[in-house]
């Protein structure tokens, strides 16, 4: 447990629950700068957790139960007080936050796109199989080239960057490959008119107890509001639809009107991709729940999403 410093409320540490990958461990750190950045900042440790998607590392993420296999157990961490802080990227987190628990700052976001390794979009001859464990990444690609196929993709960055090169081609978040340097295997950076990218993806997202005054001022003083007010319309596009990583949807929003104003774009698929519903909405950034909701809400009834037999299992729906 940290030390609370007199009347002040400040701490001597905060500890910061982390999962051990580099990704994971380099993003941790890049809140620990910022969080330095502030006068009379405490100094930062990381709790590293093992979660339930690190430790199933064969097995393909859409069978891991949805979102929340690589969040859950750092989330306990600091619930149970063994940790200040949990460290996240957004697009892991389920669409629920877990009562105690506060999503208190997004950080400025990296770029949100998917990137093609090996081979360019364009350039994939007839036939080719590309490999991505993402059903959101596949019914989009299939939607776009119904002769692909495709092959499952697991693991750190590092693995699953070597997998996608024996295959040949395979699609990666283009943000954590930036993160680890190693943008010179990137063929291709996807425009979001082309991919959408997962829900918060590029985002990171820092959790503290609910009521941690101490904590929850240091991270507002490092919080973006605009990434922040992005990924809480996204958050609420994924809650409205019950979703996590097994359903073929995505969404981004981007500030427009000199970031007075949130445009939400989304996709709701089937399965196969055979079937792609596509949408955007535009309003207020200081309401960005009810334009994510919105954007659901077109796609499911007015754009006839919930006639889709196969575009998610009967136990995701809600």
């Amino acid at each position: 447990m940290v030390t609370p410093i007199g009347g002040e409320g400040r701490r001597r540490v905060l500890l910061l629950a982390t999962r051990g990958s580099p990704l994971a461990l380099w993003q941790t750190g890049r809140v620990a700068d910022l969080l330095a950045r502030l006068p009379d900042a405490p100094s930062c440790e990381p709790v590293i957790v093992q979660t339930t998607g690190d430790a199933l590392a064969d097995v393909p993420v859409s069978q891991l139960g949805g979102q929340g296999a690589f969040v859950k157990e750092v989330q306990l961490a600091v619930l149970e007080g063994r940790a200040d802080l949990a460290v996240h990227s957004a697009k892991d987190l389920p669409s629920e936050t877990p009562a105690g628990l506060v999503l208190a700052c997004v950080p400025e976001r990296a770029d949100p796109r998917d990137a093609m390794v090996g081979a360019s979009l364009e350039g994939l001859p007839t036939g080719a199989t590309v490999a991505t464990g993402s059903v959101r990444r596949r019914a989009q690609l299939a939607w776009l080239r119904p002769d692909l196929t495709f092959c499952d993709l697991r693991g750190n960055m590092a693995t699953r960057l070597q997998r996608a090169r024996q295959v040949g081609v395979g699609v990666l978040a283009l943000a954590a490959l930036e993160r680890l340097g190693l943008t010179e295997y990137v063929a291709e950076a996807l425009d979001p008119r082309t991919l959408l990218p997962q829900v918060g993806q590029g985002a990171l997202a820092v959790e503290c107890r609910q009521g941690d005054h101490a904590a929850l001022e240091l991270l507002a003083a490092v919080d973006d509001p605009v990434a922040h007010a992005a990924v809480r319309a996204e958050r609420a596009f994924l809650a409205a639809l019950g979703g996590g990583c097994t359903l073929p949807l995505g969404a981004l929003a981007v500030p427009v009107d000199s970031e007075a104003r949130l445009a939400v774009e989304g996709f709701l698929a089937s399965r196969d991709g055979r079937i792609l519903l596509r949408h955007r909405v535009t309003g207020p950034r200081s309401e960005p729940e009810a334009l994510g909701t919105e954007l659901s809400r077109v796609l499911l009834d007015d754009r006839g999403g919930r006639s889709l037999d196969d575009w998610a299992e009967p136990g995701d729906r809600r």
